[in-house]
């Protein structure tokens, strides 16, 4: 049986291992520092009872234990869950009428939900006897769950949908190599992207903007597998562009938006050598903006707004006014999405909780668990909710937390 992930919440020391305790200063323009945050609760203390104008709801799980929301629209929250027979479901939560669904799998024991758009869900499942993954879209009108196969090779898994094409990673004939791909649902045929160094080379699919331009990351030709390059496919030319490294050792993309995509490059130390820093890339024209050590791990981004962090605090870039503020100020505070001027993420204080944060404002809020301590969130949607997963309560008086339960927060519309 494949285990569901824990809480993000559990694992700060992980997180902050990602990188050097020594940050070096990149280039910026015009940072400032955004306005103090409210200090995190104290150490083995929840936050007090739901924050005014939220409500946090226990989306359930489909007869196990613990379930988490990883994906939502404003229709329907997609995570995965324990089953009563001790598998793995991918589930789906009608948001008008409460109803939880198991999404199933392909054959497997594990299934999970990566995105959706409307009656589309996309994600990844074992097939049978758990022999390999395979990307699926499941339609949730429709009832049916169709496996969206592989490059000729033995895997595939879905890395972003825009509700009308599947981008992600797929293994190639004899599992030689692994591409980036763009499956489409109104043909069901899925296009190998290939790589920067030719039919051997290794590519991996991070997202989907516009409805034609892919991006992701690939190795080059003549270098260690490490030190990839950041792409842009274009699905209606079929051409690629290599972004480049601006001037550094790799480049490494991690999101889209609109014209935007960011990511991580390796900026040059004298001496030799390279530094993590955040990068903007503008698909139109090719401009690249460097953001700093300040944000690298990961980056998200929304417009104008880049989040990310560098091991021990959050910050919001604006590509706008090129300014940086902190998001929190004591803690590790990782943001992990953002939605046009509201991140969210986990701040990690002895204990882990889920925070939305205002770009406009600097406003920090704590989100509430659903009776235990932690609580993390991963997905917020236009409106402002946001899904993840909370601790219920202890089952015994030792215990901090019980099971974690798939959350959804709602923002009052008042």
């Amino acid at each position: 049986m494949k285990s569901l992930r824990p809480l993000r919440s559990l694992r700060p020391a992980r997180a902050a291992a990602l990188v050097s305790p020594v940050f070096l200063t990149c280039a910026l323009v015009g940072l400032s520092a955004g306005p103090a945050d409210a200090a995190p609760p104290p150490p083995g203390r929840a936050p007090a009872a739901a924050p005014a104008g939220w409500t946090v709801q226990d989306l359930g799980t489909l007869g196990g234990s613990t379930s988490r929301a990883t994906a939502l629209d404003a229709a329907t929250v997609v995570g995965d869950s324990g089953t009563a027979g001790d598998d793995t479901h991918a589930f789906a939560y009608d948001r008008g009428s409460g109803r939880l669904t198991d999404l199933g799998s392909l054959g497997g024991t594990y299934s999970t939900a990566v995105a959706v758009h409307g009656r589309y869900v996309a994600g990844d499942s074992t097939t049978a006897g758990d022999a390999a993954t395979h990307g699926f879209v499941r339609d949730l009108r429709g009832h049916t769950m169709t496996d969206i196969g592989t490059l000729g090779g033995a895997t595939s898994t879905v890395a972003a949908f825009d509700g009308r094409t599947v981008v992600g990673s797929a293994s190639t004939a004899g599992d030689a190599a692994t591409h980036a791909f763009a499956y489409s649902l109104r043909t069901r045929a899925m296009t190998d992207l290939g790589s920067l160094a030719g039919p051997g080379g290794t590519s991996q699919a991070v997202g989907i903007t516009g409805g034609r331009y892919v991006v992701g990351n690939s190795s080059v030709p003549g270098q260690p597998a490490a030190a990839t390059h950041g792409f842009v496919h274009d699905l209606v030319t079929g051409t690629t562009t290599d972004i480049g490294t601006n001037g550094g050792t790799y480049s490494r993309i991690t999101a889209v938006s609109g014209r935007t995509v960011v990511g991580t490059y390796g900026a040059p130390v004298n001496g030799g050598g390279a530094r993590p820093c955040g990068f903007a890339y503008d698909v139109g024209t090719g401009v690249w903006t460097d953001l700093g050590n300040g944000v690298f791990v990961p980056l998200s981004v929304s417009g104008r707004h880049v989040v990310g962090w560098d091991g021990e605090a959050g910050w919001a870039y604006d590509l706008r006014t090129g300014t940086l503020s902190e998001v929190g100020s004591r803690g590790v505070t990782q943001p992990l999405a953002v939605r046009g001027n509201v991140a969210v993420g986990d701040q990690f204080a002895a204990n882990s909780f889920a925070f939305t944060y205002r770009t406009d404002t600097a406003d920090f809020t704590l989100l509430p668990s659903l009776g235990g301590l932690n609580s993390g969130a991963a997905a917020i949607d236009a409106q402002g909710a946001v899904a993840g997963e909370a601790a219920t309560p202890p089952l015994d008086p030792y215990s901090s937390n019980g099971p974690s339960h798939a959350a959804l927060w709602t923002p009052s519309t008042s």
